[in-house]
């Protein structure tokens, strides 16, 4: 009957206890009966002994069917441990014990029922929702016993504490009664928060212990103790858990479903502030019912072998040599040579034309200095978010290397991801400032992103109002002119920035370096090509300029959109390289593409300038050997270089023009060999697709990248799971991109491992059958996607044609029979169809990584007649 009523749940589960009652609600001798779903006898009865014991404490208005995953788990894992999943008293099938039951008496007696059931430790507590500070303040009282704590979607205390809008709701003397427990209005609408809807059995299973009025009073009481106002009895309480915290020394996980619209991402913030060890992971799409809404118990138990059962020594530390990123600027504070140059007015090349606008050392080391003062005085500390929504150049950079002298974390997401993107990445890193120019305020205003604002321009009293602006840039300098900035040696191992990677592959993820790992980074970069004080570079791809004074260099910011690649012209990049006499230029492919496409328009001393480059970069994405050859004609001097790398790990190979032709055609695009200090390894990935976890370097064999660099990133921010994959291999960094060595120890790139064909053949890679195709006349870009069920996928190749065609569809037949018999040819694969349409799905900061995912969906629905999806031309 329980297994009928309760999908999910074992009867062996479901038992009732008797507990002597101390809480302050109670009469002395009071004996309560609680309900609890516990798999320690499916433990007892396989003759296995737990680890520990998960206490897990729900919230409201849910019960113990909430964790009926994590039971499950814990009697079949490995390492099996017990789970005690509770109703609270007047909760679930519980007592309805007719008391107002007030925070304090529930944590009461969560501490009763552990006695009774003599739990005594390791101890983790796992808490959702009210269950979550419930669960806390039994942590603080069970010190000796706890061995972790685990939470989803809670809260405890923020500072200028407000209630959430839902919940001021449902305490509005007019809806309480009524939405609590005259009608389930609030239990219906609490499970109409699942993403996505929770099946009916289920959704019946919750609603079954709160059916009748007088069996939700618990319900009403739980919102009514909600302390709003620090006169509430249980404000005392609750305040005593939220500082109290603070000094827990256990391991910590956080999940959370960032579309709560009870409890949104800064309650989130609260507790990594208050708990900031803590791992953390952000499940994009998941809301308040997160166990309901993804599956928890595979990182919860994972987690636990990791940090509970055997925890890492945290203590231990790289000992690389460490060269602060500053180290470069203080050294030059004398220096009255140009640092940085502008050739666009602030705001990423909008307006009429200017003149550069050149800072010098001496001027960047004394506007960096008092911009950090006046952070500093703003309240920017050690450890600090500061999320910059600024384009390269002198702000920019001023502002990067102020908040590396004051240790706080820079935050850097760009436009190129698109307002939704955007605004996702800053509400998941969370930052305490956002510096921005004009337009970035306007969406941090409308959208609601956090932290507080500061303008990059003076703005008008009345501006700086409606924009919820507090300070500016030029503000903060001026306060902090004369001012000592405060001193603060950098901690090489201590969090410096969140760089957000493309999207091109999924939604942005932070990823985090520490002082250490940027130092390596510009390190590899300076050590592989022969980089020195004194270089003076053009930057026309945005990673690459923070690194200028880092590395020395005098660097100069286009007159182009940082965010958009193709909006650099050759002309503006000719004029940046005589503004400075560059001897090196950090371009993207798109960003090239459109300076040959516009370099008839370069006049004599442009064209000079260009001759005299030295070395030419090319980052981003793989660039093709015969625009490599016409890029060399506009730089004869230059030697021609592809590095590839990722946010997490950049550069990882390095190849030249020459290298790219001595490599000659292969499966895939050859990347070269590894960089300063840098090493590869592939794991082979297998006929069903799975990827194997042994390091290999043996030629001819594909297989998942895997880099192991200083400068590979520390972390995923906030992401705990991804990087549990991503580093699960020890020492290594598993890119996700699929590859193989040559037998001249050149790494080849096929591909992304997501973008793989399993096919009935076996395992097949895009790139090499791509460019197969890329070779007929009248041809552009092309994407190769499966199409069908996993292990028996069909390949089909999507086409863009020159000129572009008019509408998405099949292709002609003899654009058909051509593009089949050239990739039958060359790589030995029989397509199923070919696809064309006028323009790729691509990201919107490189221009060129395509959307794989949406290609295949659409066009396996294009080819089973059905409805065909509008693709757009960038992710947004």
């Amino acid at each position: 009957m329980v297994e009928e009523l309760w999908p999910g749940v074992s009867a062996a589960w479901s038992t009732f206890v008797h507990v002597p009652s101390t809480a302050a609600v109670d009469v002395a001798g009071t004996v309560r009966k609680w309900h609890i779903l516990d798999n320690g006898p499916d433990l007892t009865a396989a003759g296995v002994e737990p680890a520990g014991t998960l206490l897990c404490v729900h919230g409201n208005p849910t019960w113990s069917y909430l964790w009926r995953t994590l039971l499950a788990a814990g009697a079949s894992a490995d390492k099996p441990w017990r789970v005690v999943a509770v109703d609270q008293l007047d909760m679930g099938f519980s007592e309805r014990t007719g008391a107002f039951r007030r925070l304090e008496d529930r944590i009461t007696d969560l501490g009763n029922l552990t006695d009774t059931l003599e739990i005594t430790g390791p101890v983790v507590t796992v808490g959702h929702d009210w269950g979550g500070l419930i669960s806390l303040g039994w942590a603080l009282r069970h010190r000796r016993q706890l061995a972790g704590v685990v939470l989803t979607n809670t809260a405890v205390h923020p500072a200028g504490y407000s209630l959430p809008p839902a919940l001021k709701l449902a305490l509005h003397p007019a809806v309480h009664p009524w939405g609590t427990r005259s009608t389930d209005a609030f239990i219906r609408v609490t499970h109409s928060l699942a993403q996505p809807a929770l099946p009916a059995p289920v959704r019946e299973a919750f609603a079954l212990p709160y059916r009748g009025a007088a069996r939700r009073q618990g319900v009403a009481n739980f919102v009514a103790d909600i302390p709003a106002v620090d006169s509430h009895p249980s404000w005392r309480a609750l305040t005593t858990v939220a500082e109290g915290i603070r000094r827990l020394n256990v391991p910590s996980l956080v999940l959370w479903g960032p579309k709560d619209p009870v409890f949104s991402d800064r309650y989130l913030r609260d507790l990594l502030d208050r708990l900031p060890e803590s791992s953390v992971h952000r499940f994009e799409g998941a809301g308040h019912l997160l166990p309901e809404d993804v599956d928890i118990a595979s990182p919860v138990f994972s987690w636990l072998q990791t940090a509970v059962e055997a925890p890492a020594d945290s203590a231990l530390r790289r000992t690389e040599p460490f060269r602060p990123m500053l180290a470069e600027l203080d050294e030059r504070a004398g220096d009255t040579s140009a640092a940085v140059v502008d050739m666009a007015p602030l705001g990423g090349g909008e307006g009429a034309a200017v003149e550069p606008r050149i800072l010098s050392w001496a001027g960047l080391a004394e506007r960096v200095n008092a911009l950090a003062a006046g952070l500093a005085a703003a309240g920017v500390r050690p450890g600090t978010r500061v999320n910059l929504l600024v384009p390269p150049g002198i702000e920019l950079t001023s502002l990067i290397y102020a908040c590396l002298r004051l240790n706080a974390v820079i935050v850097v997401a760009d436009a190129g991801l698109g307002t939704k993107g955007l605004g996702r990445a800053i509400k998941g890193a969370g930052p305490a400032f956002l510096i921005g120019i004009d337009r970035a305020l306007v969406g941090a205003r409308a959208l609601g992103w956090p932290g507080t604002r500061i303008s990059v321009s003076e703005l008008s009293p009345a501006r700086k109002r409606l924009l919820g602006v507090r300070y500016s840039v030029e503000g903060l300098i001026a306060d902090g002119s004369g001012s000592e900035a405060p001193w603060y040696p950098a901690e090489p191992d201590a969090d410096a920035a969140v760089l957000f990677t493309s999207g091109s592959t999924g939604p942005a993820k932070g990823v985090v370096y520490t002082h250490r790992q940027l130092a390596a980074m510009r390190d590899a970069i300076k050590d592989t090509y022969n980089l020195r004080a004194g270089t003076s570079l053009v930057a026309g791809f945005a990673p690459f300029a923070l690194l200028g004074p880092a590395l020395g260099a005098t660097s100069v910011t286009p007159d182009m959109d940082v965010t958009s690649p193709r909006t650099l012209t050759a002309a503006a990049l000719a004029d940046a390289a005589v503004a400075v006499d560059a001897t090196t230029i950090f371009a993207s492919p798109a960003a090239l593409t459109n300076v040959l496409a516009t370099s008839g328009q370069l006049n004599a001393p442009q064209r000079a300038a260009l001759a005299q480059v030295e070395l030419l970069l090319s980052a981003g994405a793989p660039i093709a050997e015969p625009l490599l050859a016409q890029v060399q004609d506009l730089v004869p001097k230059a030697s021609l270089h592809t590095p590839y790398g990722m946010t997490e790990a950049l550069p990882v190979t390095d190849i030249d023009l020459e290298g790219i032709r001595a490599a000659g055609a292969g499966n895939g695009v050859c990347v070269g060999t590894p960089v300063s200090r840098a090493e590869v390894a592939i794991a082979e990935v297998f006929p069903d697709g799975s990827v194997g976890n042994k390091p290999l370097t043996v030629p001819n064999r594909t297989g998942e990248i895997l880099v192991s660099a200083p400068h590979v990133k520390d972390r995923y921010d906030r992401l705990w799971i991804t990087e549990s994959h991503s580093s699960s291999i020890d020492g290594w960094h598993r890119t996700g991109d699929v590859g193989h060595f040559d037998d001249e120890g050149r790494l080849w790139v096929e591909g992304r491992l997501g973008h793989i064909l399993t096919t009935a053949d076996g395992v097949r890679t895009p790139v090499a059958a791509e460019q197969a195709a890329e070779t007929v006349d009248g041809v552009g870009r092309v994407a190769l996607v499966g199409v069908g069920p996993a292990g028996a996928q069909v390949p089909v190749a999507v086409l863009e044609t020159e000129p572009p065609a008019r509408r998405a569809g099949t292709a002609s037949s003899e654009l058909t029979t051509a593009v089949r018999s050239r990739v039958a040819e060359f790589v030995g694969l029989d397509l199923a169809a070919v696809l064309v349409l006028p323009q790729m799905p691509t990201d919107i900061r490189h221009n060129s990584k395509i959307d794989r995912t949406a290609l295949a969906d659409w066009a396996s629905r294009l080819l089973a007649g059905g409805p065909v999806p509008r693709l757009g031309k960038g992710r947004r």
